[in-house]
C-alpha cells in the first residue's frame, strides 16, 4: 500500500479476521492466518488510519492475534526532510504508543532483513501481538521513476548515486567472507533468470480462475445500482 493508500490496512485486517472466524475462531486459527502490512515511511508516520488500525489491535472481536507491519523506509516522501515531516526521530515511533517491538534493520543487508522477519514472526506467533519492521533503505529514483529527486534532495541523492545496488553489495560480502565463490553466484543468477524467463513464457497461456478473485464471492448480491422495493414511509 504505497503512500496515502494506507486505507487498505483495515480492509486487510478485516479479511484476516473473517478467515479466522470461519475457520473456527480458535487460538490456533489466529496463528494460521497472519496479516502482513507494507507501509511507506512517510505514510506510516503521517496517515491517521495507521494509528486507528493499530489501536483496534487488542479490541475483542477485532483482534487478529497480531499484525506484522513492514515499513519500507526508503525516503519515498523524499520532497520533505523527516525533521520537517514528523515530530519523532524514527518513522516507526508510532509503535511505542502500543508498547510493541520495533526491529530496525539495514535494507542493504539481506541476512539482517531475514533475521528481522524471523524475529517478527516468532514474536507474533508466541505473543499474539503486533510488531514493526523498520527496513532502512533508499529509493534510487525518488517517488517514482519519472521524478528527479536531485531537485529537492541533492546531497542525499549524490550519495545514493555512488552507492552500489543491494545485490552487488550482498554478492561482494558473500565472496569476501568466503561463503560462496564468484562462479557459484554466476550460476545462481543464471538459474534465477532462466526460471523467470520460463515462467514469463508460461504466463502467456495462463487462464485466470474467477474463484481466485474476491469479486467472484459477491455473486447473488444486489448491484449498487439496484434499489430495494420502494415503500411508503407513512408520512404525508
Amino acid at each position: 500500500n504505497p503512500s496515502h493508500l494506507e486505507a487498505v490496512n483495515p480492509v486487510v485486517i478485516g479479511k484476516i479476521r473473517a478467515k479466522q472466524f470461519f475457520a473456527g475462531d480458535k487460538e490456533e486459527d489466529k496463528r494460521k492466518h497472519m496479516p502482513v502490512l507494507l507501509h511507506g515511511d512517510a505514510a506510516f508516520a503521517g496517515q491517521g488510519i495507521v494509528y486507528e488500525t493499530m489501536q483496534m489491535s487488542r479490541v475483542p472481536d477485532f483482534a487478529v492475534g497480531g499484525t506484522i507491519h513492514v515499513i519500507v523506509n526508503n525516503q519515498v516522501g523524499f520532497t520533505t526532510d523527516p525533521a520537517a515531516g514528523r515530530s519523532t526521530r524514527y518513522c516507526s515511533d508510532l509503535g511505542k504508543a502500543f508498547d510493541v517491538p520495533i526491529f530496525h534493520c539495514n535494507g542493504d543487508d539481506p541476512l539482517a532483513v531475514c533475521t528481522a522477519f524471523e524475529m517478527a514472526v516468532e514474536w507474533r506467533q508466541q505473543f499474539s501481538e503486533d510488531c514493526i519492521i523498520d527496513m532502512v533503505c533508499y529509493r534510487r529514483f525518488g517517488h517514482n521513476e519519472l521524478d528527479q529527486p536531485m531537485y529537492t534532495q541533492p546531497k542525499m541523492y549524490d550519495v545514493i548515486s555512488k552507492q552500489n545496488d543491494t545485490l552487488t553489495v550482498f554478492e561482494k560480502s558473500l565472496v569476501e567472507s568466503g561463503r560462496v565463490t564468484a562462479d557459484e553466484l554466476a550460476a545462481t543468477r543464471k538459474m534465477v533468470m532462466a526460471t523467470l524467463e520460463s515462467e514469463f513464457e508460461a504466463s502467456k497461456d495462463w487462464k485466470p480462475n474467477k474463484d481466485d478473485w474476491l469479486s467472484s464471492r459477491w455473486s447473488g448480491f444486489l448491484s449498487p445500482r439496484q434499489h430495494a422495493r420502494i415503500k411508503n414511509s407513512g408520512t404525508a
